[in-house]
């Protein structure tokens, strides 16, 4: 009974973490749109404000109670390909994450927030990075997913 609580709060923090990480796809997309510096500039703050209260919860909830549910299982966590592999695609995610899309969005929403250094090149070039990087935070984790459901034999 153990194991399924420790699976149903993973679970509820994957649905967290995803829902967020996704919708600041669109909040940036729909900021863009209008092509008013002031709402990107909020749309960025936004997001990462958003990052702390729920991304960053979300990847320890994740981290913890998939490896309580693990262990609880007894899935050996890096003898089970499902696993091992969720565990790498979750790691590219953060490292993403950290090293080049929180950088970016501090860059963007600092730039966008600064209506004398504002200019459309410069945001479209670091608006291209995090669209890249993004990418990839917002697709290794869903590849995840698919794997800890479908738990393909790798």
């Amino acid at each position: 009974m153990v194991y399924l609580y420790l699976k149903l709060i993973h679970v509820l923090f994957v649905i967290l973490f995803l829902g967020n990480i996704t919708v600041g796809v669109f909040w940036k997309v729909f900021a863009q749109k209008t092509k008013d510096p002031d709402k990107i500039a909020f749309a960025f703050k936004g997001i990462i404000k958003a990052d702390k209260y729920f991304t960053m919860p979300g990847v320890i909830g994740i981290t913890l109670f998939g490896i309580g549910g693990a262990i609880h299982g007894g899935f050996p966590i890096l003898g089970t390909g499902w696993i091992l592999w969720s565990i790498i695609l979750f790691s590219i995610s953060g490292i993403s994450f950290m090293a080049k899309l929180a950088p970016l969005q501090k860059q963007i929403a600092a730039l966008a927030s600064d209506k004398e250094k504002f200019n459309w090149d410069e945001y479209h070039k670091l608006a291209k990075q995090w669209d890249f990087w993004g990418f990839i935070a917002l697709a290794a984790p869903f590849i995840a997913v698919i794997l800890m459901v479908l738990k393909p034999n790798i």
